[in-house]
C-alpha cells in the first residue's frame, strides 16, 4: 500500500485537473456534454487511478492502475488537440497542457 498523497505524480495530476477545469470553463456551452465532459473525465481519471492503485494489495495491481492513469493522459492529449483544432483554446495554452500531460505520463512510467 502506497501513500498516494505523497506521490509527486499524484500532486501534479491534481494540479493538472484543476487547470483543465479552468480551461474548459472557456469552451463553448455547446461542448458541455461533449468535449468538455470528455476531457474533464479523462483528466480526473489520472489522479483517481493513481490513488486507487495505491490502495492495491500488490505491486502488480498498482501497476495495472498506473497503466489506466497513463492511458488517460493519452486521452487528454487527444482531446486537447481536438480543442486546439476547434479553436476552443489557444495553441499556447494547449501546448502548455500537452507538455504537462507528457511530463505526468513520464512520471507514471517511472513508477
Amino acid at each position: 500500500m502506497h501513500k498516494f498523497r505523497k506521490l509527486r505524480v499524484w500532486q501534479r495530476a491534481m494540479d493538472f485537473v484543476t487547470e483543465i477545469y479552468r480551461v474548459t470553463n472557456q469552451f463553448p456551452r455547446s461542448e458541455q456534454f461533449g468535449l468538455t465532459s470528455q476531457i474533464r473525465r479523462a483528466s480526473i481519471s489520472i489522479p483517481l487511478n493513481i490513488a486507487e492503485g495505491a490502495g492495491a494489495c500488490s505491486n502488480a495491481e498498482f501497476q495495472r492502475f498506473l497503466m489506466y492513469a497513463l492511458r488517460s493522459t493519452y486521452e487528454v492529449n487527444s482531446a486537447l488537440e481536438i480543442a486546439r483544432n476547434l479553436k476552443h483554446c489557444s495553441a499556447e495554452k494547449s501546448d502548455s497542457l500537452l507538455d504537462e500531460a507528457d511530463q505526468i505520463a513520464a512520471m507514471i512510467v517511472g513508477l
